[in-house]
């Protein structure tokens, strides 16, 4: 058996390619969109990718199912609950799919999603415990799949989190300890909340250490995995409405667009939304008046997708020989409406200076002292809940990032603001958000609250600011 396991850290998310080498037939499953790498790999190995199987409809980023099969000729398979646009295999639980002697087994596992499958994979076919069970959205290392983000129309969280008890609970935990559990997401993913840094573990392991593996009632844990949740990035529910449908494919060898300054110009004042991804400190020396600040380096694609509307068309001011890059990050999560990039960003500032703005960046000193002066600032912290549980500075506003772009008018504008987050990330980001709403007086925290903790600053926190 061939058995590779491919990992996207920017999207924390987690693909599949396995293989006969006796018949060479091999199914990927869960692809991203640039497929580059499976196609490099099957034509390594000599392999004939004659599926693509998708665990569930996905949420935060769109799958390569549509381009796979366009390269490749594969089918495409979901769970028996699925519904799409475009031709599909609907696959009933407890199917088996012959590679030779390596077999695939479907197992339903809803909760997540109403057609959520994860997939048995048994070395030989006669094989009484499965070498490994890829579990899609449904068990993570450490966590569960979260059944609130609203990727399915028509059900509810408590009626999803139920189906989820009962697949990992009494389907899931039913396979024996020694079979390794291969998840579609790790830490940092908003898929889940407790997700561990590991991208393998076993039944077993998950049984005796991952809480929703427990026994308890169907209340309790419903009670757990919804407490606590991150917030979903705004994008979420576009992917997965948009990974039911037909839709365009991706090109890799469509590079991106070079604009002059009068071409960038132009598309700006047509209302194309400028996405400057360098660094946080270079943002904050210069950049255009209006643009977003969502730095390359970090996890660029969901937070891009957390500010921008996928309805926008986008304009990229990138890093050095970087485009192409950025271009692929924001297709991988259906933000497809790029118009080009800025070539040489400072020449271009230097065209337009009567556009170009500095940004006020404090440090834990500064804040300090505004926060005892005669116009204290509001302090606005754009943490997810659990983070802000662990610690908070003291009176200050809790916004997640994600729902920030739907909040905007509960951030005062009648004084200054001063955003701050784990470790100055997001702060730039929503700081640059809240400039192009048009907030006047607007800094964000250098280190953020780990910068404010380590100078030994009290922390508190007040339940009215979660």
């Amino acid at each position: 058996m061939i058995f590779t396991q491919y990992y996207l850290d920017c999207l924390s998310q987690a693909s599949y390619l396995i293989a006969d080498e006796g018949t060479r037939r091999a199914v990927v499953v869960d692809p991203r969109r640039d497929i580059a790498e499976y196609l490099a790999d099957a034509q390594a190995h000599d392999l004939t990718i004659e599926a693509v199987i998708n665990t569930h409809f996905h949420a935060d980023f769109i799958a390569g199912h549509l381009e796979l099969a366009a390269k490749t000729g594969a089918w495409i398979g979901y769970g028996q609950r699925a519904e799409a646009d475009y031709p599909i295999r609907k696959l009933a639980d407890g199917e088996r799919i012959s590679l030779g002697d390596v077999t695939l087994q479907i197992m339903e596992t809803p909760g997540h999603t109403p057609e959520s499958i994860s997939v048995l994979v048994l070395e030989h076919a006669g094989d009484e415990v499965p070498y490994a069970v890829l579990t899609g959205d449904a068990l993570f290392i450490g966590d569960v799949g979260r059944p609130d983000l609203l990727a399915s129309l028509g059900y509810t969280a408590g009626q999803l989190g139920t189906m989820l008890y009962d697949s990992v609970q009494h389907k899931l935990m039913s396979l024996p300890d020694a079979v390794r559990v291969f998840p579609a997401h790790g830490a940092g993913s908003a898929c889940g909340k407790n997700l561990s840094t590991e991208r393998a573990s076993t039944i077993g392991e998950q049984r005796a250490t991952n809480y929703a593996c427990a026994p308890m009632s169907a209340e309790q844990f419903l009670a757990m995995v919804t407490e606590g949740q991150p917030a979903a990035p705004g994008y979420f529910v576009h992917d997965a409405v948009l990974n039911r449908r037909e839709h365009r494919l991706f090109d890799v060898a469509n590079p991106p667009t070079p604009l002059s300054v009068d071409e960038f110009r132009t598309e700006r004042d047509r209302g194309a939304v400028v996405l400057d991804t360098r660094d946080a400190q270079d943002y904050a020396a210069a950049h255009l008046r209006g643009s977003l600040n969502v730095p390359a380096d970090g996890r660029f694609a969901e937070t891009a997708g957390s500010v921008v509307r996928p309805d926008e068309r986008i304009l990229v001011i990138a890093p050095q020989d970087r485009e192409e890059e950025i271009v692929t990050r924001l297709a991988r999560i259906g933000l497809d409406d790029v118009a080009g990039y800025l070539r040489e960003p400072e020449a271009a500032f230097l065209a337009m200076p009567e556009s170009v703005d500095r940004a006020s960046r404090l440090t834990v000193s500064d804040l300090r002292s505004a926060i005892a002066g005669a116009n204290p600032p509001t302090v606005l912290d754009v943490r997810n809940p659990g983070e802000v549980a662990a610690g908070a500075i003291g009176g200050a506003r809790h916004i997640p990032l994600a729902q920030l772009p739907g909040r905007l008018a509960e951030v005062p504008t009648d004084r200054p603001v001063v955003v701050t987050c784990h470790s100055g990330y997001r702060s730039s980001v929503a700081a640059s958000l809240l400039r192009r709403a048009g907030h006047p007086d607007v800094s964000d925290l250098l280190g953020g609250y780990l910068a404010w903790r380590t100078a030994h600053e009290p922390a508190t926190v007040s339940g009215a600011d979660r």
